[in-house]
């Protein structure tokens, strides 16, 4: 990146919001909350896309583990998303910041008036200095939890969309992996990550194998189709691990951290 990003769109995964166990983590929340307030007082415009609804609506319902049944997941998303917001308005309110829960559905970024409107709260938020804190509506909508494509990809593609919505000059996806290597390192310790990516092609592709967190629904293919999002609108974005949001610093001051794709701003 060559240029200092105004505007940057954040994506927390599950596995970064929970523990192991499935359980909130806490203290990964609120340092990121921390880092994300502090860049908003730096001048930056912060827009937060936040996973990790269902799997912390399982553990208030005391389920013993993730539903199979979609009803259920719904229950447990839409008592998970209660709890997420709570928290992230507690966080942010002991650093003075406002924030503004909006719940998105595929159609809402596919219908141009539903778009046009969403364009428009997003825009006035920022203006009004809020944070919108977005995720998938999954109480009401069932593909991005039942798909096996994973529509939203545990909001890897929804949030270069918001992105691009927002005009945003960086998206950084916090991951439960550095970024992308030419192998897979949970398999191949010699494998290298790979610090800058300009095109996407099948030799990228290749290498994007293998799931995400078992607490998410991501991988790494469904990151490579947000990058794509991101470079086809001139929007770089970063992909790095999420126990350590302090990164975002290094990041958002043009400083190499995890895999960078090189959007149109950065070319």
């Amino acid at each position: 990146m060559q240029t200092i990003p105004r505007r940057i769109a954040v994506k927390v995964g599950t596995s970064t919001l929970t523990h192991p166990n499935g359980t909130l983590n806490l203290r990964n929340m609120e340092h990121l909350v921390r880092v994300l307030s502090d860049l908003k007082n730096k001048g930056h415009d912060i827009i937060l896309v936040s996973s990790g609804a269902i799997a912390v609506g399982v553990q208030k319902l005391r389920m013993s583990s993730r539903p199979q049944e979609l009803r259920l997941k719904q229950a447990a998303a839409a008592v998970g998303q209660c709890e997420l917001m709570h928290l992230y308005d507690k966080f942010f309110g002991e650093y003075s910041v406002i924030v503004g829960q909006i719940l998105l559905t595929r159609d809402d970024v596919e219908r141009p008036t539903v778009r046009e409107n969403l364009l428009s709260t997003l825009h006035a938020m920022l203006e009004l200095g809020a944070i919108p804190v977005i995720n998938e509506n999954d109480s009401v909508s069932h593909e991005e939890i039942e798909s096996k494509d994973h529509i939203f990809g545990d909001n890897d593609t929804l949030s270069a969309i918001v992105a691009e919505l927002c005009d945003a000059d960086l998206l950084v996806l916090l991951s439960d992996i550095e970024g992308l290597y030419d192998a897979d390192p949970r398999e191949n310790p010699a494998a290298k990550l790979i610090p800058e990516i300009r095109t996407i092609d099948d030799s990228i592709r290749a290498v994007a194998k293998g799931a995400g967190s078992n607490r998410g629904t991501g991988g790494m293919i469904t990151k490579l189709q947000a990058a794509e999002i991101c470079q086809n609108a001139g929007i770089d974005m970063v992909i790095t691990h999420g126990a350590r949001p302090e990164t975002l610093y290094k990041i958002a001051e043009g400083t190499p951290v995890g895999t960078l794709f090189i959007g149109t701003r950065g070319a």
